[in-house]
């Protein structure tokens, strides 16, 4: 009797081990490739061994992932990668990503790569993402530039020829990294034969000189990087003309010249721009006076900006030299500045007429200064957006309690009529040093101001008794 039990015990846990070795099996082909989409390519083409039921289920997944890393060499990788991209693959390829680091094979070093995106551009691909060592520079074959249904192209230090024909019909969005152009032309081309392109991104090489002009009809994000560690005889300038572009964000420490063409009314705009100066004395800024003031022309239309505090220089120097344009759309202006140059800041709001929101950040900066400086600020004048427009203040460096720092708050509070909300972060130095009552002292010009300690979640009106228990750095 309890042998029989045991033998029906173990007949039943049999059973039940080949249900669980089945039950994926058992499942659809569709749902099957759906989970074998989520899986690691290599992975996915190992469950080819498992039955003759899988053996060609891989070649329906319509995603791949193929790094040089992950295989013993890189022949091991090619040999591998001529298999999962096939010419002869069953199903569509809906993404690729190839990430080529160093080749030490013995693999020709312009076959392999070409014959991948020929097959991918056959096999209708939508997305493709390519990342190639530095010191080959692949090229990318003529067939990538006519694909009918890529809709993202993201390509890493890679040869990009000079097609004669470019047809990119459904691309939206394009990543362009540290890429080789023939000459100046190449990547206006293709920026400008992608006719539904919304979002772009160039990061030029650091020792590329060349010209850039990006013209398109439909892009609406543009990102723009061109930082470079050594100082260039001469670089090329950039031409943007994009009237739909609504979020602009340039990083340009080395171009000459930075000109916008067209872009959105009421764009949002990040600026890193130094024109190629590393000196801003007036004679450098004389230099580029033409330059600067184009670009300032050519960006008066934002209705949101972001500046970096060397930009905020150049046009700070720009200034003395003939009047900045007026943004009069400009709404919102997130500045970072030293805090020795805070008084810098009323120039330049003289030209924000309708301005609603500012946020200063100083961080960082405090402990550069001689403690005599801490007290000599003077704002030179009260722009009309603080009589008419600007409702809120965010202060995001942390108040230590300098005189200097009372100096910037008493001329928001005493100046500005219709201000609604002035945010702050208190250190605890500043609230044991009475700074709280001070400020509170400080007579306010709007009825409806109420000040903010952020992080506290308490108003001013309620820290004059607040315990400074508990309370942290």
């Amino acid at each position: 009797m309890v042998g029989r039990w045991k033998a029906n015990q173990d007949s039943s846990k049999g059973l039940i081990e080949r249900l669980k070795e089945d039950m994926i099996s058992e499942l659809p082909d569709s749902l099957i490739c759906q989970i074998l989409y989520h899986l690691p390519t290599h992975d996915a083409v190992r469950t080819s061994v498992l039955s003759t039921r899988w053996r060609n289920l891989w070649l329906w997944v319509p995603s791949l992932e193929l790094a040089s890393c992950e295989f013993p060499d890189f022949n091991a990788f090619v040999s591998f990668s001529d298999r999962v991209l096939d010419s002869n693959r069953v199903s569509r390829i809906h993404r690729i990503k190839l990430d080529i680091y160093e080749n030490k094979g013995s693999v020709d070093e312009t076959s392999f790569l070409k014959s991948w995106i020929d097959s991918a551009v056959k096999h209708k691909i939508q997305h493709l993402d390519v990342s190639c060592p530095p010191e080959f520079y692949y090229e990318m074959p003529r067939s990538l530039f006519i694909c009918e249904t890529l809709v993202s192209l993201k390509l890493f230090q890679v040869n990009v020829v000079n097609a004669e024909f470019v047809s990119l019909p459904c691309l939206k969005t394009m990543y362009l990294e540290d890429n080789r152009y023939p000459d100046e032309t190449t990547c206006g081309r293709l920026v400008s034969s992608c006719p539904v392109l919304e979002d772009l991104k160039i990061d030029i090489a650091w020792n590329d000189t060349k010209g850039y002009r990006v013209c398109s009809r439909s892009l609406k994000r543009l990102t723009l990087v061109r930082v470079s560690p050594f100082k260039f005889d001469s670089v090329s300038g950039v031409v943007i003309d994009a009237p739909l572009l609504c979020t602009l964000s340039i990083n340009d420490h080395a171009s000459e010249s930075f000109r916008v063409d067209s872009l959105e009314s009421n764009a949002k705009l990040y600026i890193s721009l130094l024109f190629g100066l590393r000196n801003y004395d007036e004679a450098s800024i004389t230099s580029r006076r033409n330059k600067i003031g184009c670009f300032l022309s050519g960006i008066s239309s934002v209705r949101e900006m972001i500046i970096c505090p060397r930009t905020f220089k150049v046009i700070y120097e720009f200034s003395k030299l003939e009047p900045l344009p007026q943004f009069g759309c400009m709404s919102r202006l997130y500045v970072t500045l030293c805090l020795s140059n805070l008084e810098w800041l009323s120039t330049f709001l003289e030209s924000c007429p309708n301005l609603k929101s500012l946020t200063l950040d100083w961080n960082g900066n405090s402990k550069k200064m001689r403690i005599e400086e801490m007290s000599q600020i003077s704002f030179s004048s009260v722009p009309e957006c603080l009589l008419t427009s600007l409702e809120f203040v965010d202060i995001k460096s942390t108040i230590l309690g300098y005189a200097v720092e009372m100096e910037v708050l008493r001329y928001f509070l005493e100046n500005s009529t219709i201000l609604k909300k002035l945010d702050l972060c208190l250190h605890y130095h500043a609230i044991q040093d009475d700074f709280v009552k001070k400020l509170l002292k400080v007579p306010r010009r709007s009825s409806t101001c109420q000040v903010v300690v952020v992080g506290l979640e308490k108003t001013l009106e309620n820290m004059s008794s607040l315990s400074l228990t508990g309370l942290s750095n």
